[in-house]
């Protein structure tokens, strides 16, 4: 799809992966509506993207508010998006006995019932247009299940299969889903014990400026799916087929994981 022209809208925008999007598909030509937390996050990015050209509004969004999707939506709507970027999400990494009602309920809200929120607001304009993309930012942990990220990579998981379930649901319709699976990447949401535990244990990084590309590319090109980084691209298609294996070279790092998770209260 060519983005030129294209009406974009992106939550969690202000975000380093989001920020950098947002750049990325300005230049391509698309018109953004970018939608975070508070509208004062955001003017930063506006004044940049401006500056350069583009076009751009921004958008207070309270994904955790039950109405936040249902108003951004309509928002999204009558600005005529051809693009939903489903970008915000929320990190937990504790032992998961440590985890609580709130924090789970707050987790899946943000990065699972939120973007399922949107696309079923948004997906009847789109297929009366016989148009458009949905796409789903979700994470290598949502195809290799990780110890002490248990709630993360199960709201992961649920986002991978609903992008599945509607990619085929969808086929023959002009509306397509792509489902982008980054590994780590460094940004403000894997600060802290994630970031120590990352750097201890020599986890591969990328800059969001390689997501950021990735995300451009696998719209321009249509994909369905898109894994970043190596070798942990080939692992999620070995988990698929024989997760025995990924279970064993797992275990070998599990204490040390739970060392990092049990001091990150």
């Amino acid at each position: 799809m060519d983005i030129n022209g294209k009406h974009i809208l992106i939550t969690g925008a202000a975000g380093g992966i989001g920020s950098t999007l947002a750049m990325a598909l300005a230049k391509g030509g698309a018109s953004l509506l970018l939608a975070d937390r508070t509208s004062e996050s955001l003017e930063e990015i506006r004044t940049r993207i401006e500056a350069s050209g583009g076009k751009v509004k921004i958008a207070e969004a309270d994904l955790l508010d039950p109405s936040g999707p249902l108003q951004l939506a309509e928002l999204a709507i009558r600005e005529g998006i051809d693009i939903l970027v489903n970008l915000a999400g929320i990190m937990s990494f504790r032992l998961f006995q440590e985890e609580t009602p709130e924090s789970i309920e707050r987790l899946f809200r943000v990065n699972t019932i939120a973007p399922m929120l949107l696309i079923n607001s948004i997906l009847p304009h789109l297929l009366k247009k016989g148009s458009g993309r949905i796409v789903n930012v979700g994470s290598v942990y949502g195809s290799i299940a990780f110890p002490c990220f248990a709630s993360y990579s199960a709201s992961k998981f649920a986002v991978r299969g609903l992008s599945e379930a509607l990619r085929r649901e969808l086929e023959g319709t002009g509306v397509g889903v792509t489902y982008v699976g980054p590994r780590y990447v460094k940004t403000p949401i894997n600060a802290g014990a994630v970031s120590r535990m990352s750097e201890a244990m020599k986890v591969n990084m990328d800059e969001p400026e390689v997501v950021a590309a990735a995300i451009v590319s696998a719209i321009e090109q249509d994909k369905s799916e898109q894994y970043i980084g190596f070798p942990e691209s080939l692992f999620v298609r070995i988990n698929a087929i024989l997760p025995a294996l990924v279970d064993g070279s797992i275990r070998k790092q599990t204490p040390a994981i739970r060392e990092y998770a049990a001091g990150n209260k």
